[in-house]
């Protein structure tokens, strides 16, 4: 990441403080914020720092597209000053978990409302009419795009507008606090692009889609799954499939979150050779995944070891 990148956090963030807004947190009362999403709290907290208390609903142990919101749920989302989500069509749990809380202030459109999927390059939206028989398409392109470390950065910066609009008084602490924050993950960006050369063009296997930013920024390719369709679970058939093309192609890594089961991944990597490795989709999701950049390079140095074994 160039130091431009710096100057345009720098004047985002500046441009958000004239702005300001009547939803302005009251005079010391920290902003209550609901995320969906573990990363998208952690990325809240990096940036609001004393300024906000957090709320998460979907636990990173979990699928966050089958969540189950709790009463409690619903009681932190009546209180929220802010809501902040995946947008598209991720969490189809959200909008029941919306109206049940009644807070009309965080609904659609609404100041108090951030879609984080706004302003981010979105991969494989579909052409032409999509059906139920291909599986769980998504209708607006890949909803996983925090894994990218090129979008934590749009994420991150539309968190600090946001918290800048609401809550002007702070808006300098949320500049400052940005900044820092920018100036770590510039470095960390510059280290993964090197660790990534090594890997240009090498594939892998997934158990399900969820990994193509993450995959992009890296260089690798990602064709083919454990699903034989998107929510499906693999078949025999497509592992039997999946063993001819990854020996082939001389796959060596075959990548899955911790929420999914590990058999189908174990055997296949056992017929083939290759390693089954554990990420994270989300923060807090494994010990050593507790902040988004521990995360992000945690998943990018199990690849790289996996692929590039020198390395």
């Amino acid at each position: 990441m160039k130091p431009r990148i710096l100057l345009l956090a720098s004047a985002m963030l500046a441009g958000a403080t004239l702005l300001g807004s009547p939803a302005s947190a009251a005079a010391g009362k920290p902003l209550w914020v609901v995320a969906t999403l573990s990363t998208f709290g952690d990325l809240v907290r990096t940036v609001g720092g004393d300024h906000v208390d957090v709320a998460v609903i979907a636990s990173p142990k979990f699928n966050p597209h089958f969540i189950e919101p709790k009463p409690s749920d619903v009681l932190k989302m009546r209180r929220a000053d802010l809501l902040v989500h995946a947008g598209l069509d991720l969490e189809a749990w959200r909008g029941p978990l919306l109206d049940a809380a009644g807070n009309v202030k965080v609904g659609p459109g609404q100041p108090g409302e951030l879609d984080l999927s706004q302003g981010i390059a979105l991969l494989e939206v579909p052409q032409g009419a999509v059906s139920r028989a291909q599986g769980d398409i998504h209708l607006y392109g890949n909803p996983h795009y925090w894994l990218n470390p090129d979008n934590a950065l749009i994420m991150a910066m539309a968190i600090a507008a946001k918290l800048s609009d609401l809550d002007p008084a702070n808006a300098q602490d949320y500049a400052v606090r940005m900044q820092a924050w920018t100036q770590q993950l510039s470095q960390r960006i510059e280290a993964w692009r090197q660790q990534a050369r090594a890997l240009q063009g090498k594939e892998v296997v997934a158990y399900h889609n969820e990994w193509p930013y993450l995959l992009h920024f890296l260089g690798l390719k990602g064709e083919e799954f454990l699903e034989p369709k998107p929510g499906i679970p693999p078949t025999p058939k497509q592992l039997a499939f999946l063993q001819q093309y990854m020996t082939e192609r001389r796959i060596t890594a075959i990548i899955q979150p911790s929420y999914v089961p590990t058999q189908a991944g174990e055997a296949l990597a056992k017929r083939t050779g290759a390693t089954l490795l554990t990420l994270c989709q989300g923060v807090g999701e494994l010990p050593t995944c507790s902040d988004t950049l521990q995360m992000l390079d945690y998943d990018i140095t199990q690849l790289s070891q996996a692929l590039h074994p020198t390395s």
